[in-house]
């Protein structure tokens, strides 16, 4: 037999046939006419040189090589049944899978601790790994199976990425409390509550030439000296004096809270560590547009009930992010 011109499909008349020992029964369990279960019948007397079936009165009887064949071929047949019966569910609790994320530095303070929480208690021996996300490579490391998906700014994905929406990421300016420029700026942690549409969320706004006046620093891991930002501040003339980049945002805080550089960074970090830090919180003299945050993945795991169970989990930690901030929209799988 020439198995690369077998009709698979003639394998489910035979176990059909061996069930039922009747044409007729066999098609109606299988949907298709009598006809129809004949002519398969005779294909495969032909691809398998053998007679398969003799008749004995109303009824067909298997050949000995038939039988021989019934018990494997079941089992297969169930085996593929199972295999393309779709993902199995996925138990939290049984679940062993491991999890490569990519993402800043701001995740490893602002989501893996309350992750860290939510997996001992709902999956115990489920595994995650944070690892550095770099901007200019993300999409390799998601095709080459190098991370399971990243979070980062949405942008121009192609389209066999898909994602989903997280969170709006606003930005704020920090300082070291009592810094001698800012002096004269009283800067206070203070509730958001109804000052969503207002620059800085309530916080004191800094003059703009003061602002591009005092030396910066920036986080950027590819070491560059411009950002969101400078694109910011060049839509109403102005520009800002850089002297520092870092690839962490945990570098950016920790050098302004002992110097005398200031940064724009986003606001629910620098919100969550101002005040162990010793930092002052301002807003911008221009306006910054937010930033979508988003979980972008491969679509090649869109579907996987694990990979699935844990983007959802990932969405609800982050949710509380987007407090007072614009409606997320339906994101791309």
């Amino acid at each position: 037999m020439n198995f690369s011109n077998f009709d698979l499909n003639l394998l489910r008349v035979f176990n059909a046939l061996m069930r039922e020992g009747s044409t007729v029964k066999a098609a109606d369990r299988l949907g298709l006419t009598q006809p129809a279960v004949s002519n398969a019948l005779s294909r495969l007397r032909h691809a398998l040189e053998d007679p398969l079936f003799v008749r004995q009165g109303q009824r067909l009887v298997a050949t000995h090589y038939a039988q021989s064949l019934e018990a494997p071929l079941r089992a297969h047949l169930d085996a593929l049944e199972v295999l393309l019966g779709g993902p199995p569910a996925f138990d939290p609790m049984a679940s062993h899978d491991e999890f490569r994320l990519s993402g800043a530095d701001f995740f490893s303070e602002m989501l893996m601790p309350t992750l860290a929480g939510d997996l001992n208690e709902k999956a115990p021996n489920v595994r995650v790994q944070l690892v550095d996300l770099v901007p200019d490579s993300y999409v390799d490391s998601i095709e080459r199976y190098q991370v399971d998906f990243a979070l980062l700014p949405k942008s121009d994905f192609p389209e066999w990425v898909a994602w989903q929406p997280l969170f709006w990421s606003d930005f704020i300016v920090i300082a070291r409390q009592g810094h001698p420029r800012l002096q004269g700026h009283v800067a206070v942690l203070q509730d958001r509550s109804g000052d969503a549409d207002r620059p800085g969320g309530g916080y004191p706004q800094l003059p703009l030439d003061l602002f591009c006046s005092i030396d910066q620093v920036l986080f950027s891991p590819e070491g560059r000296f411009q950002a969101m930002g400078d694109a910011a501040l060049a839509e109403v003339g102005a520009e800002r004096r850089v002297v520092m980049t870092l690839p962490s945002f945990a570098g950016v805080y920790r050098t302004v809270a002992v110097s005398d550089l200031i940064a724009l960074v986003p606001r629910q970090l620098a919100e969550k560590v101002a005040s162990g830090l010793g930092l002052s919180l301002f807003a911008a003299p221009m306006a910054v547009p937010p930033a979508l945050i988003v979980s972008a993945w491969h679509r090649r795991y869109s579907a996987s009930p694990a990979h699935r169970w844990l983007r959802g989990l990932i969405a609800d930690l982050t949710a509380p992010l987007n407090a007072g901030l614009p409606a997320l929209g339906p994101g791309v799988e």
